[in-house]
Order: C-alpha cells, then sequence, then structure tokens
C-alpha cells in the first residue's frame, strides 16, 4: 500500500468528544450502542474497538478500530460513552438500607 498522496491537516491524534450543541445526543448514543451491540453479536472474540462513528445524516454508525477522520455529518462515540457506567460505580454510588 502506498502512502497518501495528501495530508489531512487535523487528522492526526484521538478523536474529540462530540460536539453536544450540535447533535441530539440521545439519537447518536442511541445509534452508536445500537451499531456497537450488533457487531459484539456478529463477532464474538474480536479485539476491542475504539468507538463507533455514527453519521447522523444516514442515522447509523460504524465501529473503528483506530483513531478515525470524519466527515462533516459524522460523530465519534467512544467506548466509555457507549457503555456507560459501569455497575461497579453504580453500586458504590447508592445504599441500600439493608446494609
Amino acid at each position: 500500500m502506498s502512502p497518501p498522496s495528501f495530508e489531512i491537516h487535523g487528522a492526526a491524534g484521538s478523536p474529540q468528544a462530540p460536539r453536544w450543541d450540535r447533535v441530539d445526543s440521545r439519537s447518536l448514543i442511541r445509534i452508536a450502542r445500537r451499531t456497537y451491540f450488533q457487531f459484539l453479536s456478529d463477532t464474538p472474540g474480536s479485539i476491542e474497538p475504539m468507538g463507533v462513528v455514527v453519521a447522523m445524516s444516514q442515522q447509523e454508525g460504524r465501529v473503528v478500530f483506530e483513531a478515525p477522520v470524519l466527515l462533516p455529518d459524522e460523530e465519534f462515540v467512544g467506548l466509555e460513552l457507549i457503555r456507560g457506567r459501569s455497575t461497579k460505580g453504580r453500586q458504590s454510588r447508592s445504599r441500600s438500607p439493608w446494609g
């Protein structure tokens, strides 16, 4: 494979968090989770992805394994946002009245 013939400025490094002021966060997370969990069910035992790139205009996403270069209508959602809080974190915050 030959190297690219041009450089895309700003493409290096890790992707940024979604611009929450420009997107419907509920829809973005829903699409990312649907895409990620579909990937998990289709490819058990696969390597861990970095996250999901969601194309909001098409209401679909794709799992990515390295830092993506995003198109203008795309948002990157990392696994920490897709998975949500861990159950361990929830247990430590809520106390049971029974001890």
